[in-house]
């Protein structure tokens, strides 16, 4: 059962709480199509609904919005605040939460914050403090404002999305990006912002590809197995290996 601390009041949200999902987002430019709070969407999204799945009362936070996206920052409305400021306020989150929290779950929508909790996670569960992550990724999708991500926001939020506005961007595999990525950002291989092609998306493919993902972040919190980083694993996916 779902606790939504941004509209519960305190004494709505149990005093030893055995597990809180914290949702962590970013503010930055998912092309010409797609809002600025795409990341922050999917993952409290995302959260919500493996709340709604689990027994018990899960709190969900609201989501923590400013992530490290230095990437995108050739783009107006993009605000990063980089790593080590993120390291911080993920570190001082738990903290907190660990006051009236046994558990803290992170719920990531963007992948430039996964080095940061990699680094947070691992600092944190060497202090003690029982937490975890788990990210937002759809396999097999393009890298940023594509067709995956355009699906998921369609079903998630189409009013949000500009359909008649999404263009093709560079649409290469994320490896053969990276070098640039690294030297320019995305504005330097992708000047539409889009690493993809949202050609073809759709609000029945985002049902999907939400459902799947869903579906593997409630198996990973319930089983509770993390890796050396702090990373959920998926019990499902190991046992076909």
């Amino acid at each position: 059962m779902r606790i939504e601390l941004a509209r519960a009041t305190w004494p709505a949200v149990p005093a030893d709480a055995p597990l809180v999902l914290v949702p962590v987002g970013s503010t930055e430019q998912h092309g010409p199509h797609l809002p600025l709070t795409t990341d922050s969407v999917v993952a409290r999204a995302v959260a919500d609904r493996v709340a709604d799945r689990l027994s018990g009362p899960v709190p969900v936070t609201p989501a923590l919005a400013y992530g490290n996206s230095g990437e995108h920052a050739g783009f107006p409305g993009t605000i990063s605040i980089g790593h080590e400021a993120l390291r911080v306020v993920l570190i001082g989150t738990v903290r907190s939460l660990a006051l009236w929290a046994s558990r803290v779950v992170f719920v990531n929508g963007h992948g430039g914050n996964v080095r940061t909790l990699d680094e947070a996670v691992t600092q944190l569960r060497e202090e003690g403090h029982d937490v975890s992550w788990t990210g937002c990724a759809f396999p097999g999708g393009d890298a940023h404002a594509g067709r995956a991500e355009t699906s998921v926001m369609l079903h998630l939020a189409p009013h949000e999305v500009k359909l008649a506005a999404a263009a093709a961007g560079d649409a290469r595999p994320l490896d053969a990006l990276m070098p640039a990525l690294a030297a320019g950002g995305v504005r330097s291989v992708a000047p539409n912002g889009v690493l993809g092609d949202p050609t073809g998306a759709c609000a029945e493919e985002g049902r999907r590809l939400v459902d799947a993902l869903v579906g593997a972040t409630v198996r990973r919190v319930a089983a509770a197995v993390p890796d050396r980083r702090g990373r959920l694993t998926d019990p499902a996916a190991a046992a076909t290996r």
